[in-house]
């Protein structure tokens, strides 16, 4: 194994230690007076105010009254301490019931997760790429793989489903992050009728369908409908398997 692949399974092996492993208090220096819980609380804090940019151990040491130094005792470094931030952040998976049609489960699952996602709108630029997972996150896709139990989707497709939704939940989010309130259309709505003003030879159907939603209160409901058209196609899938 050279260097390089030597540093790189030592940060994943501490990622999975810290994420996975009931942390263990250190055995020289001071008594700890911070937990885990709390440093990711305060990580999150400089997220939510000011982007994932703005996270870094001085400034997160800063808000916890503490020295860079001091804080290195218990997170290693920044990776470490925005993983332990997307576990607190995303936290733990909703409780679905399990009596409930698939598809119920999962359209509930999907919108607690764009909830998620709006209240830490860094969160959507943390969770890409390859990575540790923790316990969170895995739980919440055990939820969704399990709410479809019963149906004769193969494992990989019950993979693919969740995948699926969560790409239509993380690009929503992500079109309207930083702003609490709107919905991607609202978000996107002043600057799209701006550009279309005096261009509507150039762009007839845009400028038409964009019309028509506002009579027909068709906005707003990117989240719904996309959710809706995915899961009628899943329902499709499980009907064509279901057959003798």
């Amino acid at each position: 194994m050279d260097p390089v692949d030597a540093t790189g399974a030592t940060q994943r092996q501490r990622l999975v230690d810290l994420l996975w492993q009931p942390p263990s208090p250190p055995r020289r220096g001071p008594r700890p007076t911070l937990t885990l819980a709390v440093i990711a609380q305060a990580g999150i804090a400089v997220a939510d105010a000011d982007g994932l940019g703005a996270v870094t151990m001085q400034r997160v040491a800063e808000s916890l009254d503490v020295t860079k130094m001091a804080l290195y005792r218990y997170v290693p470094g920044k990776t470490e301490l925005v993983a332990l931030m997307i576990e607190a952040g995303i936290g733990e998976p909703p409780t679905l019931p399990a009596d409930a049609p698939w598809r119920d489960q999962l359209d509930a699952w999907a919108r607690q997760m764009y909830d998620r996602f709006r209240r830490h709108p860094w969160a959507v630029a943390a969770t890409v790429g390859v990575r540790v997972l923790g316990p969170h996150e895995l739980g919440w896709m055990e939820r969704a793989i399990a709410a479809l139990d019963g149906t004769r989707l193969h494992g990989g497709e019950k993979l693919d489903v969740a995948v699926l939704l969560v790409g239509h939940v993380r690009n929503l989010a992500q079109q309207v992050a930083g702003i609490p309130t709107e919905t991607p259309e609202q978000a996107m709505a002043p600057g799209l009728s701006e550009l279309l003003r005096g261009r509507e030879q150039r762009f007839p159907a845009l400028l038409e369908a964009v019309a028509s939603a506002a009579v027909q209160d068709g906005r707003d409901q990117a989240l719904d409908f996309g959710l809706a058209r995915i899961l009628d196609g899943v329902q499709l899938l499980v009907t064509e398997r279901a057959r003798p």
